[in-house]
């Protein structure tokens, strides 16, 4: 079983390369088939290799898709499946930290919550494969308040990682709405990048396909690379209106880290992506959007 599990995992890897080898060069082609299109210079990256990818765009037709993503591998039975969610916490949490990892799996229709007790990584992990989970999701806490949210996808990866800010969990929420159990309508606003499709594919498959008559919302909105999480059921009122009701929790999270591996393998996994907050350019560069004005300010 491990050996079939290691050879799974090293096909997965070996085709994740190929598919970003095959990217990099139909992203020369395209760049050097516009600098033709419209006769300008030849980028200075590309002029070594111009000649060779001008042969090969010879052949190329107008048809097809593109390269084919793995992300058929990761989420094959996204929209087919119901997706089955596990959530835990760090080693030794507070009250608190207990308390924001039930409102967390009330988040998800499938959740399912396990006392992280004193089992490793590696044990959480291969439990939650044995058991079908499709996701595990950790979260961490630095002196009580809740601080981070990892989120791996199983059997494989990828893992992605984020940081946790004005948490406000549903009990400090005043006038908080009912908790539905159906499964809720997504709203994912800014995220147009290529990464921030990324995270949108990752945080979108956490939850199954909702019905048409779903009352409930949920809304991850971009701004400056801060995810506002926000959870929301809505009725129709008098003269049509439609009156919105927070059920909570609500907070902002920012990614920092995306890994291509699960948890117990993340001292090897390479990574994905991972932000450098030092560079000369982080404050400026916006990576979830391809939009630069949009506006700093947190959600109401």
């Amino acid at each position: 079983m491990l050996r079939r599990e290691a050879r799974m995992r090293r096909e997965y890897l070996y085709r994740k390369a190929q598919e970003d080898r095959l990217r990099s060069i139909d992203e020369k082609k395209q760049q050097l088939k516009h600098a033709l299109e419209e006769n300008r210079l030849i980028p200075t990256e590309l002029r070594r290799e111009a000649l060779e990818l001008q042969k090969v765009l010879e052949y190329d037709d107008e048809g097809g898709e593109g390269v084919s993503t793995q992300i058929d591998d990761e989420y094959k039975w996204a929209g087919v499946e119901d997706p089955k969610i596990m959530v835990t916490t760090s080693r030794d949490p507070s009250s608190k930290l207990k308390q924001f990892a039930k409102e967390v799996k009330l988040i998800f229709p499938n959740g399912q919550r396990m006392n992280r007790g004193k089992h490793d990584i590696g044990a959480l992990v291969r439990a939650c494969k044995a058991g079908g989970v499709t996701d595990l999701v950790i979260v961490h806490e630095h002196r009580g308040v809740p601080d981070g949210l990892v989120v791996c996808h199983l059997p494989f990866g990828p893992t992605a990682y984020f940081t946790l800010a004005n948490v406000v969990m549903r009990h400090d929420i005043p006038k908080i709405g009912t908790m539905s159990e159906a499964y809720p309508h997504l709203i994912f606003h800014n995220l147009t990048s290529k990464l921030g499709l990324r995270v949108t594919s990752i945080l979108k498959y956490l939850f199954p396909v909702p019905k048409e008559d779903s009352k409930r919302v949920i809304t991850f909105a971009n701004q400056d690379d801060f995810i506002s999480f926000r959870h929301h059921v809505y009725k129709k009122g008098d003269r049509k209106n439609i009156e919105l009701s927070e059920v909570g929790p609500r907070f902002e999270m920012k990614l920092y880290q995306i890994k291509l591996g699960t948890l117990e393998n993340e001292s090897v996994s390479d990574t994905e992506w991972r932000w450098h907050p030092y560079t000369n350019t982080a404050k400026k560069r916006g990576y979830l959007s391809v939009e630069s004005d949009a506006s700093s300010r947190p959600l109401p």
